[in-house]
């Protein structure tokens, strides 16, 4: 009997043949390790079986795999999409499903290339599949993802381990180190998998991956800039189906301007993503009033609204600081299909037809100043903006504290408001500063530097987060050096890779 007609060799050949299956599994199963779920060890154990069914498969089927991993993991982690595009967006089902599927097959694409990608360049064995190829493969792959067509960040693997040892590595390497060091764990997985003689080296990688981190997490890297300051959220919580309707109207303006009274006297107040239904030049004479008795208290505002710019005939959205004078930071990251539309004139012209939004947002400028409120200097973001690590970093030389407004109410009840304010929660630890988070609806939340919530809002209720927070100054490692030392390992670890495979020849 040939090895080829070997039992084990039947065997293994049904494996590959279902081994798609097993990976759409897998990547669903993944989700599972976000919020609000938080089983953080099904990041590295879901992604080491991947790459254990990746072992002596085609290139092909490598590549088949993979965008079922990929396509399970957004399949699964971003189902509510379809909330907010049909249910409260009003798309009609058709549209809703095929923008829903096109995302997670241009998701399930990444992880396709990179199965393909590794099935022919990568190494059979050893340490430089497991600890080079791979991990750096994966963790090139999730930074692409992250700006290639204006990007989509979302799910990165490092935000499943925001309560672990490895969190400490975000100050120094950003999301993306916290990746790196949880696809190495994968790699230690797989090895043992395998039964490849490197998972002897197992140890020290896990042990210089995560207590390398909880060293990190020791060490403060930002420091006080003043006394604590008191701040208030302000969470409107006004169903996104109710909105906009005029028969609400008076009931939403009356219920923000409630909630302001009360939180009265904190030197900072906060509203949420377009808080109001109403455009800025409508609601001037509105918050004129709560803004005389906002100084009368002293209380600066920070506020969520849309603006038309009349001689431009644009609309921005935008985040309006009511200290002194009035400041303004508007959304650099658009949504695509919800405040700017990538289709050619014909689709608009049917769109029109079935009353469907069609009309783009002005994105703002990418350098933006940050705000000024509350005796403080804000680095703001508007809604998924948070999700890209790299564009607050900018702002650290002057901002004291950082301030992202968003409506999660587009969602429902899912886990998207979860999943965000577990991205806002990397960011505060990345940047080393106190972050207020106000959204619509939940989750609102005030964060401390270590990416700790310290007060967080109930989900559907009006209510108003008050607490202090603490400015901070200085530069965290990240905030220096971006993501230039992680993309360099990875790159190092693509080379040990290369040259592994070359002295390997025969």
């Amino acid at each position: 009997m040939t090895a080829a007609e070997s039992p084990r060799a039947a065997t293994a050949g049904g494996w590959r043949r279902h081994a798609p299956w097993l990976a759409l599994g897998l990547g669903a199963a993944q989700s599972l390790s976000f919020a609000p779920f938080g089983l953080w060890p099904l990041a590295p154990l879901c992604l080491g079986l991947l790459w254990w069914l990746w072992q002596g498969a085609s290139p092909r089927g490598a590549a088949l795999s993979g965008f079922a991993f990929g396509a399970g993991l957004f399949l699964s982690g971003t189902y509510w999409l379809y909330t907010s595009i049909h249910v409260f967006g009003r798309a009609p089902l058709a549209l809703a499903l095929f923008l829903m599927l096109g995302l997670v097959a241009i998701m399930g694409a990444y992880s396709a290339a990179l199965g393909w990608l590794v099935g022919r360049y990568a190494p059979a064995a050893g340490a430089a599949r497991w600890f080079g190829a791979l991990p750096s493969g994966w963790v090139l792959m999730e930074w692409l993802r992250g700006w290639v067509l204006s990007g989509f960040p979302w799910l990165a693997l490092g935000y499943s381990q925001i309560d672990t040892p490895l969190a400490g590595l975000a100050p120094v390497l950003g999301i993306y180190g916290v990746s790196l060091a949880t696809a190495l764990t994968a790699g230690v997985i797989a090895a043992l998998l395998a039964g490849d003689s490197v998972r002897r080296w197992g140890p020290a990688v896990v042990a210089a991956c995560w207590g390398g981190g909880a060293l990190l997490a020791q060490v403060q890297w930002t420091e006080p800039a003043g006394r604590a300051l008191s701040a208030a959220i302000v969470q409107g919580a006004i169903p996104q189906d109710q909105k906009w309707q005029d028969e609400n109207r008076e009931h939403t303006l009356a219920v923000y301007k409630d909630l302001t009274h009360e939180a009265l006297g904190s030197r900072l107040i906060v509203w949420p993503e377009a808080a109001l239904p109403l455009l800025y030049h409508e609601a001037v004479p509105y918050l004129a009033a709560i803004y005389t008795d906002a100084r009368a208290r002293g209380s600066d505002l920070v506020l969520g609204l849309l603006r038309y710019d009349a001689a431009h005939e644009r609309f921005r959205n935008g985040l309006v600081a009511l200290g002194d004078d009035e400041q303004w930071y508007y959304k650099r990251h658009l949504v695509p299909f919800g405040e700017f539309f990538p289709v050619p004139s014909f689709v608009r012209g049917w769109m029109r037809l079935q009353s469907l939004a069609y009309v783009d947002f002005e994105a703002g400028d990418s350098g933006q100043p940050p705000l000024a409120a509350g005796g403080q200097k804000l680095a703001a973001t508007i809604c998924y903006e948070d999700a890209y690590a790299v564009d607050q970093l900018a702002a650290l030389g002057e901002a004291t504290l950082l301030v992202n407004v968003s409506n999660d109410a587009w969602f429902g009840n899912s886990t998207a408001p979860h999943q965000h304010l577990q991205i806002s929660r990397m960011r505060a630890l990345e940047a080393g500063r106190w972050l207020l988070r106000a959204t619509n609806n939940g989750v609102s939340a005030i964060i401390d530097p270590r990416g700790h919530v310290v007060l967080r809002s109930r989900q559907f209720v009006a209510e108003v987060l008050r607490g202090s927070v603490v400015p901070y100054r200085g530069l965290t490692p990240y905030a220096r050096l971006r993501n230039r030392p992680v993309l360099g390992l990875c790159l190092l670890g693509l080379a040990a890779a290369g040259l592994s495979r070359r002295w390997r020849r025969p």
